[in-house]
C-alpha cells in the first residue's frame, strides 16, 4: 500500500519517547470541576517511539490531541520530554482542538517522546431516573452561535437526502426536543450493530451507512449517525473523540470490558482504547451527554439481545449520562489540523496524526509505530 493511499481508507498516526523536560500551557480557559468526593484521578503516560517506512527522509511531524478542560473533566498536569527539534500545544484550529505538535528533523534519526498527564474526571449525570429535573421547552427555541455550527452538515454526515428521511421518519409527529433526542437514541441503539472487524473506531460515513442497509460498524459510525440524524430535525449534536482510562464502575456491574477495565493494580493499557461518545444541546438548557456506541458494544460483549434487562438499563443510562473512566479530546470533523498538516482536512482526530515529509503514517497499529498509552487511577 502507498503510504498516501492509506489516509483515503483508514486515518493517520506516529508516535515518540524522552530526553529533555517541557511543560508548556495552552491559552485555553480553565474549568474548575464541582466539589465532589466522587472525582477519581488518572495518571496517563502515552510514550512514543517514530518509526519512520524504510527509505523515508526529511522532517517528521506528530500532532497529538490533548483534552479539554469542562465540566466532567480537567487537566490537573500536562508534562513532555523528548529528543524533539520543536514542540508546543496548540488550538489554533477551526475547533479549537487543543494539540501538542513535535517536529523532527531527520526521519533517519531516533524520534522519542513521552508526555504524562494528570487527568481529574467526574461522572456527568443530568438525567435522572430518565428526568431532566426541572427543564421545560422554552416556547421560542434559540440556539448560541457557537452551538449553531453543530447543526450544519460535514462531508462525511449529511443531514439531507436519506438522513433526513431516516431522521423524520424515526421522530414522526413528535415535536419537543428532549423526545425526539430519545427517539433518535433509542433507534440508532436498537437498529445498529457493532462491527468488530471494522478499523480503528470507524469513518462515521453516515449516508454509506444508511444507504448501504447495514447498520453496523465502531463507536464513531453508531455515534455519527445519531448525530448527523440529530441535526437533520434541527438539533444540535456533536461527537467528542476522546480515550478509556481505566475501569467502569457503575457500568462495570453489567460488564467487566465493554466500558473500560484494569488490572488489580489499577492499570489499563490504553493504547487501543480510543473511544468516540456523542452529546447534543437541548434549547434552554445546555449539553446533554449520550452513547448508542457503547449500548452496541455491550450487546456483542455480553452476547445479549437488545431487550435483554441488562442491556435496557444501560440503553436508559447512556442516554444524558456518561460514566468517566474516559477523557474527551475535541469535536473535530473534517477539519484543518494547526499548524496545517499536507494530508488535510482530517476527518476526525482522537488518534495522533503523524506525516513524514508529508506522507501520514497508519496511527491504528500502535506496536508497528511504537506508541503506548498506559493509565493507572491514583
Amino acid at each position: 500500500m502507498q503510504r498516501r493511499d492509506f489516509l483515503k481508507s483508514a486515518a493517520v498516526l506516529s508516535t515518540v519517547g524522552a530526553i529533555s523536560p517541557v511543560f508548556a500551557a495552552s491559552k485555553h480557559q480553565e474549568v474548575e470541576l464541582a466539589s465532589c468526593a466522587d472525582r477519581r484521578r488518572f495518571n496517563l503516560v502515552n510514550r512514543y517511539d517514530v518509526v519512520a517506512p524504510e527509505g523515508s527522509e526529511g522532517v517528521v511531524k506528530l500532532w497529538v490531541p490533548l483534552p479539554e478542560n469542562t465540566q466532567f473533566q480537567q487537566v490537573i498536569k500536562l508534562h513532555f520530554n523528548g529528543n524533539y527539534h520543536d514542540a508546543f500545544i496548540t488550538a489554533d484550529n477551526s475547533y479549537g482542538a487543543k494539540t501538542l505538535f513535535v517536529t523532527w528533523p531527520d526521519a533517519k534519526a531516533k524520534m522519542s517522546m513521552t508526555v504524562e498527564m494528570v487527568i481529574e474526571t467526574l461522572d456527568w449525570e443530568p438525567i435522572k431516573n430518565g428526568e431532566l429535573a426541572h427543564y421545560r421547552t422554552p416556547k421560542e427555541i434559540h440556539y448560541p452561535a457557537d452551538v449553531e455550527r453543530y447543526l450544519l452538515a460535514t462531508k462525511h454526515m449529511p443531514i439531507d437526502g436519506i438522513v433526513k428521511a431516516t431522521a423524520d421518519k424515526i421522530v414522526g409527529n413528535e415535536q419537543e426536543p428532549l423526545k425526539q433526542a430519545r427517539l433518535v437514541y433509542n433507534w440508532v441503539s436498537a437498529n445498529m450493530f457493532r462491527d468488530n472487524s471494522v478499523m480503528g473506531c470507524g469513518t462515521g460515513d453516515v449516508a454509506t451507512i444508511l444507504e448501504s442497509g447495514k447498520l453496523g460498524g465502531k463507536c464513531t459510525d453508531i455515534n455519527s449517525v445519531f448525530v448527523a440524524l440529530m441535526r437533520a430535525i434541527g438539533i444540535p449534536a456533536r461527537e467528542m473523540f476522546g480515550i478509556r482510562l481505566g475501569q467502569a464502575i457503575k457500568m462495570g456491574q453489567y460488564s467487566k470490558t465493554a466500558f473500560g477495565s484494569a488490572d488489580d493494580k489499577g492499570v489499563a493499557n490504553e493504547s487501543g482504547g480510543q473511544h468516540c461518545r456523542a452529546m447534543f444541546y437541548l434549547a434552554g438548557y445546555g449539553w446533554l451527554p449520550a452513547d448508542p456506541a457503547d449500548v452496541t458494544k455491550m450487546r456483542l460483549t455480553e452476547n445479549k439481545a437488545h431487550t435483554d434487562a441488562a442491556v435496557q438499563t444501560v440503553n436508559d443510562y447512556l442516554f444524558g449520562n456518561w460514566e468517566m473512566n474516559w477523557v474527551g479530546f475535541n469535536f473535530g470533523r473534517d477539519f484543518d489540523l494547526s499548524p496545517i498538516a499536507e494530508q488535510t482536512p482530517l476527518n476526525n482526530f482522537g488518534y495522533p496524526y503523524a506525516e513524514v515529509d508529508g506522507d501520514p503514517v497508519n496511527y491504528y497499529e500502535p506496536k508497528v509505530f511504537a506508541y503506548e498509552y498506559l493509565s493507572s487511577e491514583q
